[in-house]
């Protein structure tokens, strides 16, 4: 549950708390995606928004399509280039916890905020990303 399209080394990866409420937030808000920006404060965590209502650019890294057991439509994953740049050695899974997170993300109401863990690549998970 949770895993990104087949890849041999994703970048983005869910928790089972996390991907049992994005199962939860489809139902209420239709196909979904998160945008990681650089920013501060709530800028800094994962937002969770109705697919197509955040517009990516030129400026935006799309870093997985996360598969959900419940869910028809993959969940893009972006980041913004700039903090990219800095998190580009690192692996990242979306956990969720309780607690209030930004009002613009869809997880808000629900009284629990997406966060991010992460840890870097192995030197085999980082040679597997450079071969691909």
């Amino acid at each position: 549950m949770g895993q990104p399209d087949a890849a041999v080394t994703p970048r983005v990866a869910l928790t089972p708390a996390a991907a049992d409420l994005l199962v939860k937030l489809t139902e209420l808000h239709g196909p979904l995606m998160f945008h990681q920006s650089g920013g501060c404060c709530d800028g800094s965590a994962p937002m969770c928004y109705p697919d197509g209502d955040f517009k990516t650019g030129g400026s935006d890294v799309h870093l997985a399509d996360l598969r959900v057991d419940g869910i028809e439509k993959p969940i893009g994953f972006w980041m913004s280039a700039s903090q990219f740049e800095y998190w580009k050695h690192t692996h990242l899974t979306v956990d969720v916890v309780k607690g209030r997170g930004s009002g613009f993300s869809v997880e808000a109401p629900e009284g629990v905020r997406f966060l991010i863990r992460s840890r870097l690549f192995t030197d085999d998970e980082w040679r597997s990303l450079n071969e691909s």
